[in-house]
């Protein structure tokens, strides 16, 4: 299983919200033992609903299962000098402020190396730890507008529309968490850590890879296209009597068969759709002339008669579709952690051998300093050392 394969590696977390939370989540998934640092106030994601798990949202329940959870003020001299210590013995390091913010606080990169030279060190921002705009705030939705994404989604001649899941958050905690890997292993060889420089604006642009890499070839603005991909056509959503239904009928001799269950044999022959260039060059005429079969049928006796001739398609589906849907079930992706005071509570689970991984037992996200002490005494820290941190308000 891969709670097996991290085990032993220490994880210190700084982070907040969604990107870093993700990546933490991700090696805790893992068997990393992560350490999820607080301030007094908690994770600023703990109050982003809707989604409501008792007092928290289930955003932060989301991302934030199989942590441990410390409470430090790194206002305080002794929160910071907590950290510094609980550092010093951490694999990794992983934290989502504002770019010298950390160094500000004495927990930089170079002042934690100096005391942990083997430490893999992730800095999670929205633009990059240099250049003009290190020091610019910014999050997903901003993001999502700032690298020209929301200019590709949506339909023609409608107001700005954004991925409304955090897509950019979600992947940079991905990326971060394969940096992390990477440096691990090379640590291994080497036993040198380093200082990882992810950021939610690479991330965005790497998320859209074939139209950015069309611009750049040729210099055309990507036109909004709804649903469908603008490389290729059919492919995109068509309104069927009582719903929409996603073909992606381009290539091979699909097209022709598509043609066939449709009853518009001579479509595939129209020197309009003859080929994949001309099909995309006249995209307007090819869907006017499908919508108007398409509406004349559910969108169950379609995808019916399409499955039969191996045309690729699906149900544009609701959450209630995506809870109901069979294969949801057979990849047991959905895993369930036992939230105190509020009971089982679902939430998406690891991706990768979904099947064994999320039948584990899971352990819900801290409450604010919930561990503190436990952390505390596993890191060597004695009694009345906790009592003095306790009373002055370093930790809580």
């Amino acid at each position: 299983m891969f709670r097996d394969a991290l085990q032993g590696v220490r994880v210190l977390d700084f982070s907040q919200i969604a990107a870093g939370p993700a990546c933490s989540m991700l090696l805790a998934d893992m068997g990393a033992h992560v350490i999820k640092v607080e301030p007094p106030g908690g994770d600023l994601g703990r109050t982003l609903g809707p989604g409501w798990v008792g007092a928290d949202s289930a955003l932060f329940h989301a991302f934030n299962r199989n942590k441990q959870g410390i409470c430090l003020d790194l206002k305080t001299p002794g929160g910071v000098a907590t950290a510094l210590r609980l550092a010093d013995q951490c694999d990794v390091l992983v934290e989502s402020m504002r770019p010298g913010v950390m160094d500000r606080l004495g927990l930089g990169y170079e002042q934690v190396r100096e005391r942990n030279p083997s430490v893999v060190y992730c800095s999670i921002s929205a633009y990059g730890q240099v250049g003009p705009y290190a020091q610019r705030a910014g999050v997903d939705g901003i993001l999502q507008a700032d690298t020209g994404l929301m200019s590709i989604i949506g339909v023609p001649g409608a107001e700005p529309c954004k991925v409304q899941a955090p897509i950019v958050d979600v992947v940079t905690g991905h990326m971060a968490c394969t940096g992390i890997l990477a440096k691990l292993l090379q640590r291994g060889r080497d036993g040198r850590g380093g200082h990882l420089d992810v950021n939610l604006m690479n991330a965005a642009i790497s998320l859209q890879v074939p139209s950015f890499a069309s611009y750049l070839s040729d210099k055309a603005l990507p036109a909004r296209l709804g649903s469908a991909a603008p490389y290729s056509a059919p492919n995109e959503a068509f309104e069927a009597a009582d719903g929409w239904v996603m073909v992606a009928a381009y290539m091979g001799n699909r097209w022709e068969r598509l043609c066939h269950v449709l009853g518009r044999e001579e479509l595939a022959f129209d020197e309009r759709f003859a080929t994949s260039k001309s099909r995309t060059t006249n995209r307007a005429q090819l869907r006017q002339a499908l919508n108007e079969v398409f509406r004349t049928r559910t969108v169950a006796a379609w995808i019916e008669a399409l499955l039969a001739e191996d045309i690729l398609c699906a149900k544009v589906a609701t959450y209630e579709d995506l809870l109901a849907h069979p294969q949801l079930e057979a990849n047991a992706l959905l895993a369930t952690v036992d939230v105190p005071g509020f009971g089982p509570l679902q939430v998406p689970g690891f991706p990768i051998n979904s099947r064994e991984e999320n039948a584990a037992a899971q352990a819900p996200a801290p409450t604010i300093g919930q561990h503190t002490r436990e952390v505390l005494r596993a890191s060597g820290f004695d009694g009345r050392e906790i009592e003095h941190l306790l009373a002055e308000g370093a930790v809580s």
